[in-house]
Parts: structure tokens; C-alpha cells; sequence
């Protein structure tokens, strides 16, 4: 049987559709960095879904190959997460999308190291004639959150952030979205094949204590 995140860590993937206070550790990812309008057709954000799955696929599947990584398992390759701010905003304008700034990330077993994601790296672009070179191997320590799990449109997240920020003010804790610190979100539909209505979104906000 596959090890599958979602199912193992359900803390950080399957939270209540009421918000909740978490403290998530250190992971690493596959990173690509961006900027515009998400839905965009042909954009920077389409593009560097199809980098992210290129190089999860090649480690994944590297069980199949002649390159056979330490410590390898097998496992589901986790689901797409993101990173979202923009450049003088205090949260999120959802008005204004062309203005996002983003980070596209999946998140890496443990058994990946910096070198074994530089040989997906090289593989990926030997075999599938594509530049992946503005994938990164990204270490984020996310620390201490509040998180919610939004159902519905991406377009009504504000109504499930409002109750997340409420929320954390009537706990004691205010957001503390910087530079370092942010807008957090991980998509665990398929907006191709799922009604709006149905899609389900883990929404995480960095805070601190009051």
C-alpha cells in the first residue's frame, strides 16, 4: 500500500471546516515561483503546475529506473499546494488577481535530499526535453497557524478567512503573514473535474500570540 500524506497527517490535510490552531513543522517541497493571474490560460501559474508534476513524477517513479534512491518508499504523490501574497497588500485582494505573487509547491518525501532533487532535476529534462530550471527544492517551516478547510468557489474564501481571523483574534493570536511567513493553501480537488461548489481547499494563516 502507497503511503499516502493525506491519510497519515490528517492534521495538515484534512482539518474541520471550522478553524483551528496548528503548529506545522519543517518539509521540503518542489518550488516554482511566479507571478499574475492564476486562471489565465497559458499563464506562468498553468505552466509551473505541469514543472511541479514533472519532477514528482520522476521521483516517484524512479523505483523503475536504474537510479535508486536511499530510503525510497512508495507513496501518492501529495497534492498541490500554494503560496500567495501581493506587493503592498495586508492579506489577500481577490479583486485584483493579475497582482498575486506565488509560490506552486508539492510537498517531498523524506528521503529526497538536495541531490537526489538535483538528479530529478537533470532526468526530467534528459527525458522530457523541457527546461526545468526554475524548480527549486524549497525548505519551509511553517510554525504556528490557524487552519480551516474552505468548501466551495476560490472566489468566496474571503468569507471562510474573515471567520479564520475572527476566530484567532477571540483566541489570543493575531495573522502574521510577512515576508517570510504566508498566505497558505492546499488544494485537495481537481478544478477540472469538481464543481465549484464541491471543491475542497485547506486555507492555513501564519499567527502569533498577542
Amino acid at each position: 500500500m502507497a503511503f499516502d500524506y493525506k491519510k497519515e497527517y490528517k492534521e495538515f490535510y484534512l482539518p474541520k471546516s471550522v478553524p483551528g490552531i496548528i503548529t506545522v513543522p519543517e518539509m521540503n517541497y518542489i518550488a516554482v515561483r511566479g507571478q499574475g493571474d492564476p486562471n489565465a490560460e497559458g499563464g506562468e501559474y498553468q505552466a509551473s503546475i505541469g514543472l511541479l508534476y514533472g519532477i514528482a513524477f520522476t521521483i516517484k517513479m524512479s523505483k523503475k529506473g536504474s537510479h535508486q534512491i536511499d530510503g525510497y518508499f512508495d507513496y501518492v504523490v501529495p497534492p498541490l499546494e500554494g503560496f500567495w501574497w501581493q506587493d503592498g497588500v495586508q492579506g489577500i485582494d481577490y479583486a485584483h488577481k493579475e497582482n498575486f505573487q506565488w509560490i506552486s509547491l508539492i510537498r517531498l518525501p523524506e528521503f529526497v535530499t538536495r541531490e537526489e532533487f538535483a538528479w530529478a532535476v537533470s532526468e526530467a529534462s534528459a527525458k522530457k526535453k523541457q527546461d526545468f530550471s526554475g524548480v527549486e527544492f524549497l525548505t519551509y517551516d511553517e510554525g504556528l497557524c490557524v487552519q480551516c478547510m474552505h468548501i466551495g468557489p476560490y472566489d468566496e474564501e474571503p468569507g471562510t478567512v474573515d471567520a479564520m481571523h475572527q476566530y484567532v483574534e477571540e483566541q489570543g493570536y493575531a495573522p502574521d503573514i510577512t515576508d517570510q511567513r504566508f498566505h497558505h493553501e492546499i488544494y485537495l480537488s481537481d478544478a477540472r473535474k469538481c464543481a465549484p461548489e464541491k471543491l475542497r481547499t485547506v486555507i492555513r494563516i501564519p499567527i502569533r500570540k498577542i
